[in-house]
């Protein structure tokens, strides 16, 4: 029984989803999202060893590297890890003013979700999950969800 036909066509087109797996796509993508963190680290004055962490823990001079020349090819992890933190970037500026959008992540949040840390500390303890839920808090906020 095909089932297609008993549900309204949507007026939304569906995204197009990226093949991370893909290495052209991540050859693609990657300088670009490079150069996003590093704005993003800079306007959220992140200290380089929580930035590392955020990338997946980089090690100091891979850091400095990448920071200098973000011309490589990312690995679907970290290039996850930056998608989640752009969006979280993008969501705050569209909820908030500049300034508490690049404050709110140092500061305590009573959010069941991030239990009166920062959600920058529960995402330097959570990893690539809590940078999803973040994520999705934010999105649902704004009516994204």
């Amino acid at each position: 029984m095909n089932l297609a036909h008993a549900y309204p066509r949507s007026r939304f087109e569906p995204a197009v989803l990226v093949d991370l797996h893909s290495r052209a796509e991540r050859e693609r993508l990657s300088k670009s999202a490079l150069k996003g963190f590093f704005k993003l680290a800079a306007a959220w004055r992140l200290r380089d060893e929580d930035a590392r962490e955020l990338l997946g823990g980089l090690s100091p001079s891979s850091f400095y590297d990448w920071k200098k020349n973000p011309d490589r090819v990312l690995e679907v992890d970290r290039i996850t890890r930056i998608s989640y933190l752009l969006g979280v970037y993008k969501a705050l500026h569209i909820l908030y003013g500049d300034k508490l959008a690049d404050e709110w992540i140092h500061l305590p949040n009573t959010n069941l979700i991030f239990g009166g840390r920062t959600p920058l500390a529960l995402m330097l303890g959570g990893g690539l999950l809590a940078m999803q839920t973040v994520r999705q808090l934010l999105d649902a906020r704004r009516g994204g969800l």
